[in-house]
């Protein structure tokens, strides 16, 4: 979005406008919610000790690409460990010397029957691990060491079990995991409602699930001269819901926020670079299971003189997610409405709006 003032005089000038489009910067919320801003870590060695304080949360921030590898070997290496451990065993009492382990010599106790090598070893553990049992190897209950080396085995190996299969369950049920089918609209747009400039955006739900309780905030991002970066809480609602939650996610839902004169998106003009970051939280009727969601608009995001089309059908089951982006389709919409919050130069100058580089508009 830019929005151009030309000067009617000779000597013409560029004046910025309100919701202006400034050189692009790092965002900190993509558009699918994903946090981008990174941790100051001085090196690598506080990064590692901060991430092992916080196991359980380094767990479950890992992709799951790197779960499943994780998940894989930490597994391998378990039993890998024990195969050693056995095969030691097996070496340090002398069963790799017997020959026949039915028959074994006079006075040789074996700890592990049929444990001729770290293959067998391996897979013993493997075995005792998953409690295949075979039948073929089995630890003899006359040697202590087997016993106890079975015991240490199957406590660890239950813990690990217990603590992998918590981590899936706990990655599944994440909040902002499981609302892939809340789509929130690519742009904002600013434009009259009601004999007001408001900014508006658009939420649909392609979940089959109704949802209840939708809450949206949104949070004003700016990065002023003193090179800081400032937050301001801005307000948006549905119709004429207010700061109430909309009780029902009736798809699509429209959020609107009135520029008026104390609006944060008016009254930021030392902004080098803003970034507008909208959460939105509901809950599943049935279940009581929560859903976060969040996006961010750049300033070049913001359709400046459009508006969302009217919906005309409402989405049913198995519709696919490209035909209700339908929903979020734009049409133009003037600006009749004086701009109250650019000071008094925007009267005596002509207003050039260009919507995304496609034409543009002369407003006196």
């Amino acid at each position: 979005l830019s929005i151009t003032m030309t000067s009617t005089t000779s000597d013409q000038k560029a004046v910025s406008g309100p919701l202006m489009a400034k050189p692009y910067r790092q965002r900190l919320v993509s558009k699918d919610g994903r946090s981008l801003m990174q941790g100051n870590a001085p090196g690598s060695r506080e990064t590692w000790f901060g991430a092992l304080r916080d196991m359980w949360g380094t767990w479950l921030a890992l992709r799951w690409r790197w779960v499943v590898l994780a998940f894989c070997g930490s597994f391998l290496l378990h039993w890998l460990l024990f195969a050693v451990l056995w095969y030691l065993l097996a070496r340090v009492n002398g069963d790799l010397d017997v020959p026949d382990h039915d028959s074994p010599p006079p006075g040789h106790v074996l700890c592990v029957k049929h444990v001729t090598g770290f293959t067998a070893a391996f897979s013993f553990a493997l075995e005792t691990q998953l409690t295949i049992g075979y039948g073929t190897m089995y630890p003899n209950a006359d040697c202590p060491t087997a016993i106890a080396l079975l015991a240490l085995q199957m406590l660890l190996g239950l813990m690990l079990e217990a603590f992998i299969t918590g981590a899936f369950v706990a990655k599944f049920s994440r909040p902002q995991k499981h609302c892939g089918g809340i789509l929130f609209s690519p742009q904002a747009v600013v434009c009259e409602v009601r004999g007001q400039r408001c900014l508006i955006f658009r939420v649909c739900n392609l979940l089959p699930r109704p949802l209840v309780d939708v809450c949206v905030s949104a949070v004003l991002y700016e990065e002023r001269d003193d090179h800081e970066l400032h937050q301001t809480a801005v307000e948006f609602s549905v119709d004429n819901l207010g700061s109430r939650p909309c009780p029902l996610f009736l798809s699509p839902l429209t959020f609107y926020h009135p520029l008026t004169p104390s609006s944060p998106l008016n009254n930021a003009p030392n902004t080098k670079h803003f970034e507008l970051v909208v959460f939105l939280t509901a809950s599943q009727e049935s279940t009581g299971s929560g859903y976060h969601k969040r996006t961010s608009y750049l300033p070049d995001e913001i359709q400046y003189g459009s508006c969302f089309a009217k919906v005309t059908s409402w989405h049913g089951k198995g519709q696919s997610k490209a035909k209700s982006m339908r929903y979020f389709d734009m049409q133009p919409c003037p600006l009749t409405l004086p701009n109250t919050h650019t000071g008094d130069a925007l009267e005596k100058e002509h207003v050039v709006v260009q919507i995304n580089g496609e034409g543009s508009d002369r407003v006196e």
